[in-house]
């Protein structure tokens, strides 16, 4: 068997695997998993309505899969993705609210690159440190995360805002809002976000396999002292991918704070989305077309899991335990490719 053919197959049987076992926990808790599965179906297809949420969600999943994608295939594991959603997001609500008289060519634009930049920034960070320090990416990413989740949250509250929870809404030139999307979908949030984050896939893809820039960025991931003994800049390009990761990252943050809210308000917590990109870029093979896919399908357990306590009394944290359920199946994916190349070679036989 090809090994693309098992690159395929591992993450379809991951899900499966995932799903499989969810219901065998729905039987056991005293759920009917038919009835589960079908609320969660019709969570995400029974109304337009709900696909243009599907949707909605799918937006920062793909951009935030990217920006974990985009790190790990060239070596770095950027588990701040969350971090540098949220100061992506401020920044975006940043420039939506401190201008009101720019034309939306201008406002729009301007505020989806303070996103880029803010998350670049926050990847550049620890970019640096592992650079010139040898610094673990791992280590400065966490502590990264936590540092914008409170910076951020005292920046709303004692420097855009007079010591409130939340900032204005954004001006309408610096919205992603669609009336047309809304129109369609039954007045879902869905907005015009989605095609920004289908042009970053594009984006990545072309970077990474068609460019020179990113076949160093991949060389270094493989192999640092080959690429410097080829006279490639090693630091340099560790740096800048953690940079683009950042990037895609802040972007992510963008969509919320551009599209679906249209604030920036103090959070209690993390918003997950950053940490969940790691789930999407892993069972999409680190893949851009992958992460599209795996984005889709977390999109849709997350907007379906809302249904399951209405239609079938299922508790939605059960979705949860079938994602992460997915995630330790992807994670044990050596496993499954034992098993594929093992019954491949018996049927050879």
């Amino acid at each position: 068997m090809s090994n693309r053919l098992t690159n395929i197959l591992i993450p379809v049987i991951s899900v499966l695997l995932g799903i499989i076992v969810g219901t065998i926990i729905m039987l056991v808790s005293g759920y009917d998993p038919i009835a589960g599965y079908a609320a969660l179906w019709n969570g995400i297809f029974g109304e337009i309505y709900y696909v243009g949420e599907t949707i909605r969600q799918v937006t920062p999943y793909i951009l935030a899969g990217l920006a974990v994608a985009f790190a790990f295939r060239t070596g770095l594991f950027n588990i701040g993705v969350e971090g540098q959603l949220i100061v992506g997001w401020l920044a975006a609500v940043w420039v939506g609210v401190a201008f009101d008289d720019l034309p939306k060519l201008i406002h729009l634009p301007l505020a989806i690159i303070a996103a880029a930049l803010a998350g670049a920034l926050w990847g550049f960070i620890p970019g640096l440190l592992k650079a010139k320090f040898r610094v673990h990416e791992v280590i400065v990413t966490i502590m990264m995360n936590y540092i914008a989740l409170h910076v951020t949250n005292a920046i709303i509250r004692d420097v855009i805002t007079d010591r409130k929870d939340r900032t204005e809404m954004i001006a309408d030139t610096a919205s992603l809002k669609s009336p047309f999307f809304e129109s369609l979908t039954d007045y879902s949030r869905l907005h015009w976000g989605i095609f920004i984050a289908l042009a970053c896939v594009f984006i990545m893809w072309f970077l990474l396999e068609k460019t020179t820039r990113g076949y160093e960025l991949r060389s270094v991931g493989f192999n640092q002292h080959a690429s410097q003994y080829a006279g490639m800049n090693v630091n340099g390009n560790i740096i800048l991918s953690m940079v683009i990761s950042g990037a895609f990252a802040g972007l992510a943050g963008a969509m919320e704070g551009l599209g679906t809210f249209g604030y920036a308000s103090i959070k209690g917590g993390f918003t997950g989305v950053g940490f969940d990109g790691i789930a999407v870029a892993l069972l999409g093979g680190n893949a851009a077309i992958g992460v599209v896919f795996a984005a889709l399908l977390f999109g849709g357990l997350k907007v379906g899991a809302l249904n399951m306590p209405l239609d079938a009394g299922i508790p939605n944290e059960l979705v949860d335990i079938i994602i992460a359920l997915i995630i330790f199946f992807v994670a044990s994916g050596y496993m499954i490719r034992y098993l594929i190349q093992r019954f491949s070679k018996k049927g050879v036989k």
